[in-house]
């Protein structure tokens, strides 16, 4: 079954070479119970673990039923642990975090063998440990834990089982009832290897050998050599889908994460706060893009606003207006000479002091035309706007914002009462619609009369300071513009020289783009800012798992010992940083949310949460959980069995 013909091992220290093995040649038959003895450097573990797949030599030839091994990959030896080879060792080996039964069912993570689960509790009750299935690693004795580590080694149906040392931290008691075990598996067929320094152990066996100096000194038959006992193998594996292993590593890596809980919180952090962050900041841009554009439509849609320029006379700027004025029948000639146009207001403004009763408030006047409603959507939501006819006859009407209600009326409803602007009565005939702050005013601390009223009766003024013009659709308004100047330039018989100073046509469609795009900047801005932290929890989740790696170095070394190959190692460690980063990411994304309502509610701030800016949170969090973790997870992977197990 074994044969192993000149091998040897050798380890470089600094300048010398030690030799650990030197020229070993060695056959082993199917059912024997070999006992290896020596002092300690004598070589006799390096030999186990050699003749374990765990090692390999460093000249010779090693042959397992019949295949040549010592050449083969990491992986190719780890499966054939699993499918040949069992090992019960001098420290136990569980894992503190598992019960009975889930130590002895690890190797089946690797080895996929069906009916595992059931099996592992039959193992535990042939080695008397049925009422101690569920009990973990720290509430056992130092013989029952030997037990599950026997229990352990069968679980795959191996034909050899290694026990590296298995009685040396036993008491007598435990270590008869060790001995007693595998005696009693030797007699089922299972060929067993223990390395011992006991003579009393040693005496059990059926074959002694001793070693000293790396080299076999004697070979000894105690008993006759075994007949062969045909092994039940069991059955092959049956296929398991690659998701059913997938979420076996989760599960895994829950169990890990959840054994340290503080450490893992702290790694989590990181990630928790950068998706908060984006969410945050993302509601936060949004929220001002959105309110920006609400102000910006409450203005009018494909809107041109007409107002004079400021004129150089000899080279010295005048006053705007100074030169040309703007009028009422200036409107009237756009609105007949131009096409395309859907509506136009004429307008006039200044503040001004409004007073009822014994209060008093300074506002802003707008005295323009009725058509400023519709254009502006501010038809008044209570009460109505003024008409064509109460504009030509100079009426005192007036329609105020909800501010000017606010402070002079309270609560109670101010149609058709009288109260007094720079001392000229006016009654009250509508509400206007709410529109908020945009920054730079109240936009509802507003009174609006009629044009001539406003012109004649309170500003004195015989012109006009803007005309707001609606084109019928967005793609006529460049055209547009340039007609409604054609029509100034002729009227006003504008020089050439002046043309480029007369007059200012804004485009509102113009602006509304500058300020969305500087909106979209700023969230941009606040985005990155916020990602940065993404990139500091994930150098979090990278720095904890490789401290985790550490910790666990020997862990690593019992699962390779298991038949972990190096992918299974790979994806452990990986799923568990992934396992950090969505849970951290999932928290995240509630945080963020909670910290937009409260941004909302008390700051009285804008924000606005998208499903797409919590789906790039969050998907970019587990992407930087597997990015980070896959340094460490690739350091554990590529660590070497035999030193893993070594590492203190």
């Amino acid at each position: 079954m074994i044969e192993v013909r000149d091998i040897e091992k050798t380890y470089t220290m600094g300048d010398n070479k030690v030799y650990a093995l030197r020229g070993v040649s060695l056959s082993i038959e199917d059912g024997d119970y070999v006992a290896i003895m020596g002092p300690s450097g004598s070589g006799k573990s390096t030999l186990t673990h050699i003749l374990g797949l765990l090692d390999v030599p460093s000249k010779g030839s090693y042959l397992l039923n019949g295949r040549e091994v010592s050449g083969r990959s990491e992986d190719d030896l780890a499966v054939a642990r699993r499918q040949e080879l069992g090992f019960i060792f001098q420290q136990f080996n569980l894992l503190p975090r598992m019960n009975a039964q889930e130590n002895v069912a690890l190797p089946l993570l690797y080895s996929k063998s069906p009916g595992g689960q059931d099996y592992s509790q039959q193992l535990l009750a042939r080695v008397g440990l049925q009422s101690r299935q569920h009990h973990r690693p720290n509430e056992m004795s130092g013989g029952q834990q030997q037990r599950v580590a026997i229990a352990r080694s069968l679980i795959n149906r191996p034909r050899v089982i290694l026990a590296d040392e298995p009685t040396g931290n036993l008491d007598s008691v435990s270590e008869k009832e060790i001995l007693a075990i595998l005696k009693e598996l030797n007699d089922q067929g299972i060929t067993i290897i223990i390395v011992t320094h006991e003579e009393e152990v040693g005496a059990q066996a059926k074959r002694l050998i001793r070693m000293r100096d790396g080299v076999i000194q004697s070979d000894e038959r105690l008993k006759p050599k075994p007949q062969p006992v045909p092994m039940q193998k069991a059955a092959p594996a049956a296929p398991q889908s690659a998701w059913l292993e997938l979420m076996e590593h989760f599960r895994q890596g829950f169990k890990t994460l959840a054994a340290n809980k503080i450490r893992t919180a702290l790694s989590m952090l990181g990630i928790l706060i950068g998706v908060a962050a984006v969410i945050a900041m993302l509601a936060l841009g949004r929220g001002a893009q959105k309110a920006i554009e609400e102000q910006l439509s409450s203005l009018g849609s494909n809107l041109l606003v007409l107002r004079t320029g400021a004129v150089r006379v000899g080279g010295v700027a005048q006053e705007s207006g100074t030169t040309t004025r703007l009028s009422p029948e200036d409107a009237a000639a756009i609105e007949q000479k131009v096409s395309d146009i859907a509506a136009i207001a004429s307008s006039v403004d200044g503040r001004a002091q409004a007073t009822y009763l014994n209060k008093n408030w300074s506002t802003q006047v707008l005295a323009t035309t009725p058509t400023y409603a519709p254009m502006k959507a501010a038809i008044p939501q209570l009460g109505r706007f003024f008409t064509d006819d109460e504009n030509l006859k100079r009426a005192r009407v007036a329609v105020v914002g909800l501010t000017v209600v606010r402070e002079l009326f309270g609560g109670s409803s101010p149609i058709g009462e009288m109260i007094k602007i720079n001392k000229v009565s006016f009654q009250i005939i509508g509400v206007l619609p709410e529109k908020g702050s945009n920054g730079w005013r109240d936009q509802d601390d507003l009174i609006v009369v009629p044009l001539y009223t406003g012109m004649h009766r309170l500003m004195g003024k015989d012109y006009i300071d803007s005309i707001e013009i609606q084109i019928a659709s967005a793609d006529k308004v460049e055209a547009a513009q340039e007609n409604i100047l054609e029509v100034m330039y002729a009227r006003h018989r504008t020089p050439p020289s002046m043309r480029d100073q007369a007059y200012q046509l804004r485009n509102m469609a113009d602006i509304q783009a500058a300020l969305s795009q500087s909106s979209q900047t700023m969230t941009l801005l606040l985005a990155s800012i916020a990602a940065i932290s993404l990139l500091v929890g994930g150098i979090g989740i990278m720095n904890i798992m490789l401290v985790s790696v550490t910790e666990r170095t020997k862990e690593i070394g019992l699962r390779k010992a298991i038949g972990a190959r190096r992918n299974d190692i790979l994806m452990q460690f990986l799923a568990e940083s992934v396992v950090v980063s969505v849970v951290g990411g999932l928290i995240g994304v509630v945080l963020g949310w909670l910290i937009t309502i409260v941004l909302s509610k008390v700051a009285g701030w804008s924000t606005a949460i998208t499903f797409d800016s919590v789906f790039l949170a969050f998907f970019f969090s587990s992407a930087i959980g597997m990015i980070f973790g896959i340094y460490p997870a690739r350091k554990a992977s590529r660590l070497h069995p035999i030193d893993a197990l070594r590492y203190e």
